[in-house]
């Protein structure tokens, strides 16, 4: 499905009613927004293995502008503080009031711009390996010490010059980094509806610069923060800033140790635990 939010239409996937049938009534459930990865992908990223979540809320997944099925726009409008207005928009026109916003990876970049924003809005945040500003080093560093120089020099490649020579060593020797286990589906990037313009754009330019850090403390709404010490992309240190500067009585961080980008594959029975219980709770994290 496709809606129009004003100057391109966003491509989104429902996965769950938000209305359930519960013996005499009808008992409303969360809705839950996926933000996805990249920039360059979509939400395929997140099924079939996100879909668990369904139990506790209604899922909506969205493809950013720029990315997937959504209308590509300009490349002046693929920034950040577009991508958080997408969000807020999106939710008007469909009338989604106080969501639960899950971002992953560059999509906890675009649920920090929308939170920091709009901080009213969000009901819950989910921030799964993420980041409130990105440097090279850390991400070089941790490369190194899990594929040796090798993948230090493929990465330092890949960020300071993108290109599809560069991109394609990075997907064979550091993509496989992201997770200290195998992944039991290799057919997910193969599914997924690539922009490499919107990658290259991003990673030469905004990723370098964005910095939400001094505006988390904008953030009102209960926040998990779920990061694996094994990130090479957006290492623990990153995550580590972003509980420093939120508000304490908010924050929930969860680390999970021998884990990487991926937590979805390397600790999936505690990943989805966590998510589906700062779900379906009360808000309370004291």
């Amino acid at each position: 499905m496709r809606i129009d939010i004003g100057d391109c239409k966003l491509f989104f996937d429902v996965e769950g009613a938000r209305l359930r049938p519960d013996g005499p009534r009808m008992r409303e459930v969360p809705t839950l927004l996926m933000l996805h990865g990249g920039p360059g992908f979509d939400h395929a990223l997140f099924k079939p293995d996100f879909g668990v979540l369904a139990d506790v809320a209604q899922l909506v997944y969205i493809d950013h502008r720029g990315n997937g099925r959504s209308d590509r726009g300009t490349k002046e409008s693929w920034n950040l503080a577009t991508w958080g207005d997408d969000l807020y928009e999106f939710c008007r026109v469909l009338d989604i009031q106080r969501p639960i916003v899950l971002g992953w990876s560059f999509g906890g970049f675009v649920a920090l711009s929308y939170a920091t924003r709009y901080p009213e809005h969000p009901a819950k945040l989910i921030l799964s390996n993420t980041a409130a500003n990105w440097r090279i080093e850390p991400a070089l560093s941790t490369f190194e010490r899990l594929g040796g120089q090798q993948a230090h020099d493929v990465a330092q490649a890949f960020f300071e010059s993108p290109n599809e020579k560069t991109a394609l060593a990075y997907s064979s020797t550091c993509l496989p980094l992201y997770s200290r286990r195998p992944s039991s589906d290799l057919n997910v990037l193969a599914r997924s509806v690539f922009n490499m313009e919107v990658t290259t754009d991003f990673l030469v330019g905004e990723q370098r610069t964005f910095d939400f850090l001094p505006a988390l403390s904008r953030i009102v709404c209960p926040t998990l923060l779920l990061a694996g010490e094994d990130d090479p992309i957006t290492p623990i240190t990153f995550a580590e800033e972003i509980a420093a500067a939120m508000p304490r009585n908010l924050l929930s961080f969860e680390r999970f140790p021998n884990a990487g980008h991926n937590l979805v594959i390397d600790a999936p029975e505690r990943y989805f635990r966590l998510i589906k219980e700062f779900v379906a709770g009360g808000g309370s994290l004291l």
